[in-house]
């Protein structure tokens, strides 16, 4: 019993410290209230280093803290999502081949047209303007000096 109580004790210490995620379209109306700029983390399921990232850039509680207070975050699995997005004007859509694919909008955010390197970020000011764009991975350290820099314009 005291095991399980302290189990639901440190169970919110897990999800404190998480980056608020979000999707294209709930940005979009966001950005309508309080404009921000955006950080679009483009992954796979099957991408080791993606996972491996998200779990250390999620453990960085100021990083963390800094994402949510300040810019709001996409998490866009570019081979699974399957809903039709509607991205500055445009609408994407998924293109399957066979038992696999790719969403066009990982296409358009990829400057790698044939297949995006992933995991892939893409950083947009408050006007939605590319400030920053990286393919492959994202140290807590490098993200921090990033969001500060895109923080002052």
């Amino acid at each position: 019993m005291k095991t399980f109580i302290l189990f639901l004790m440190l169970v919110p210490c897990f999800y404190l410290s998480q980056m608020k995620t979000g999707t294209f379209s709930k940005i979009e109306a966001l950005q309508k209230e309080v404009r921000k700029p955006v950080v679009i983390h483009l992954y796979t399921g099957w991408c080791a280093i993606c996972k491996i990232e998200y779990f250390q850039l999620n453990k960085d509680k100021q990083l963390v803290q800094m994402m949510n207070d300040d810019f709001y975050f996409i998490n866009f699995e570019a081979e699974k999502t399957k809903e039709k997005i509607y991205f500055q004007g445009q609408e994407f859509e998924y293109l399957s081949n066979g038992n696999s694919g790719i969403h066009e909008l990982a296409l358009a955010l990829s400057k790698n047209k044939n297949q995006p390197v992933y995991p892939l970020w893409v950083f947009l000011d408050k006007s939605q303007n590319l400030v920053y764009y990286q393919e492959g991975r994202l140290t807590p350290e490098k993200m921090k000096q990033k969001l500060l820099e895109i923080s002052a314009l």
